[in-house]
């Protein structure tokens, strides 16, 4: 097969695109992209940081039933009743693929250990100590190395799609100092959510949210942008990154207190096991009534033994950074953590435009609703990828992309590397005072104005105009000194599209539910038991809830 061409592109190598390259049918010819700047490391997706677990039905005392009814309840009248059923329902069955695959969970004698997090009424939570999704990728890399006819290419950025009479049929890709296109008979993507819009975050700098735009900009469908689920529990220390904390030690008994020693979410049903949205507001607003920036969790509870044992990336971390939480409390306060919109799919995980899917955070499936379950994220990446073995593609081999002239850019007129990196850090800030925990919309209208203006601008810049000349067939080659700053400025346009689309999204939901919380509508009405839909060219609109979940 020409080098160019593929029947299937899955961009993303975290478990979502790890597992969609397992499930694919065998005799297809497959090219996995990563966009991580350093070819040499190992690739530092979001899934590989989640600590908590996979929730999976394994217990004689649960129920598929209790399972779906949890999803549904946390899902706040938004989740759809059939994809949250194909996700209960095909779960154990894909705990049995990873012990297949040697995936390395934790175990209580024979059995499985299950432990509890917030908002589940049965103890279903797999583990794997406290790096449950390092040893799931790990388990799914091993295995993806040995698949036939797939190879795997790091540091490439997937740049734009490549759409022909509707369908698409590839994309460009930035390699080194080349922007080239390649052509698939369907493209995947797995290129995970969008936590890294916020100054304050649990995720990798690499989500951007970079698919979700460039699904935007082909003319697909998104869904429900405006739920963005906040962690209660990230470390917080200046200079250090907001590591989370995971949900499971609340679980095992550790508790949230103030300086005074007050619990904070003792007024909450559930309290320090309170779904995550209700913890995260109420931390907010203790920090803010007592004018500090952080309050405190007590590890303790839990006991020498059980976090030597069952949590030692947690204590590690925060032994490097110089805390010891077997003797104090640590500082803890919100941080954006998961988006449960993303690009809308059916069940079978197309988006609405032909020859395009999307698995993991990237996809709003309907699982989620407007809010997530803990630890049904990284099952929802399995579940969703197995669809992908009968995914549909078009007729025929795609051809080679046959440049029409290499067209090689010596002098592009690019801002500063510096400078662009400065806008993102500002863009950033943005996001968390207006998007954040709490939102209203008399900062949310301005905000929209503003981000509107300084998308036209950059859209205008020479810089960016320049870069418009690569079209179909076309590919051009960089200066390499050019590449940091080039790639900083395509990150810089995503990021202000996606912050738009999700500011846009907000304002247009005048109510509060789930990990959307409005201050100047801080109750769910009826009418807004709908999703929130945005195209391109299009004013953003509701959509009907398939099946009926609690609101």
């Amino acid at each position: 097969m020409a080098e160019q061409s593929w029947d299937v592109v899955v961009v993303g190598s975290g478990a979502a695109g790890l597992m969609a390259c397992l499930e694919l049918p065998s005799h297809l010819h497959v090219l996995l992209l990563s966009k991580d700047s350093d070819p040499s490391t190992t690739p530092r997706s979001a899934s590989r940081w989640a600590q908590g677990g996979i929730a999976a039905v394994t217990r004689p005392n649960d129920s598929f039933q209790s399972h779906i009814e949890d999803t549904l309840v946390a899902g706040a009248g938004l989740g759809d009743l059939a994809a949250v059923e194909l996700l209960v329902h095909d779960a154990p069955g894909c705990v049995e693929r990873l012990l297949e695959l040697g995936m390395a969970f934790d175990r209580d004698g024979k059995n499985l250990s299950t432990t509890l997090e917030a908002a589940h009424s049965h103890r279903r939570v797999l583990h794997a100590q406290d790096r449950t999704g390092g040893a799931l990728v790990e388990a799914l890399e091993r295995e993806v190395l040995l698949r036939p006819r797939l190879e795997q290419r790091k540091g490439v950025v997937a740049w734009q799609l490549w759409l022909e009479q509707g369908r698409c049929v590839g994309l460009a890709v930035l390699e080194e100092n080349r922007l080239h296109w390649l052509t698939a008979r369907a493209v995947v993507l797995a290129t995970g959510g969008g936590g890294h819009l916020f100054a304050h975050t649990t995720n990798p700098s690499l989500a951007s949210g970079d698919g979700v735009v460039m699904a935007w900009q082909a003319g697909a469908k998104l869904r429900d942008l405006e739920f963005v689920q906040f962690h209660p529990t990230a470390l917080m220390l200046p200079g250090a990154p907001h590591f989370l904390i995971s949900e499971a030690v609340r679980g095992e008994g550790a508790r949230l207190v103030e300086e005074s020693g007050a619990s904070p979410v003792a007024q909450l049903p559930g309290a320090d096991l309170a779904p995550r949205d209700a913890v995260s507001r109420a931390l907010a607003r203790r920090m803010q009534a007592l004018d500090v920036d952080h309050l405190w969790l007590d590890l303790r509870p839990v006991g020498l033994p059980r976090l030597e044992r069952q949590f030692p990336t947690i204590l590690g971390r925060c032994r490097e950074l110089g805390l010891e939480p077997t003797r104090e409390a640590i500082p803890v306060a919100p941080a954006a953590h998961y988006w449960m919109g993303g690009i809308w799919t059916d069940l079978q995980a197309a988006t609405s435009v032909p020859g395009l899917y999307a698995v993991g955070e990237v996809a709003c499936t309907g699982v989620h609703g407007a809010n997530r379950l803990a630890s049904n994220s990284l099952m929802e990446c399995l579940v969703f990828a197995r669809q992908l073995r009968t995914i549909e593609l078009a007729p025929g081999r795609p051809t080679e992309a046959d440049p029409e002239g290499l067209i090689t850019t010596t002098q592009l007129a690019l801002p500063p590397k510096e400078r662009l990196e400065a806008q993102i850090s500002a863009l950033r800030d943005l996001c968390w005072q207006v998007a954040g925990v709490e939102r209203n919309g008399y900062s949310l209208g301005p905000a929209l104005q503003q981000l509107r203006g300084q998308r036209r601008q950059l859209e205008a810049s020479q810089a960016w105009r320049q870069l418009q000349i690569v079209k179909p067939g076309q590919s051009v080659q960089f200066e390499p000194a050019a590449v940091p700053a080039l790639r900083r400025l395509q990150e810089l346009q995503q990021r202000l599209v996606l912050t738009e689309l999700l500011i846009e999204a907000a304002l247009f939901r005048t109510e509060s539910r789930g990990g959307h919380h409005r201050t100047d509508s801080p109750h769910a009405q009826p009418f807004w038991q709908r999703h929130t839909d945005q195209q391109r060219h299009r004013p953003p609109s509701t959509a009907a809830v398939q099946g009926t979940g609690p609101a």
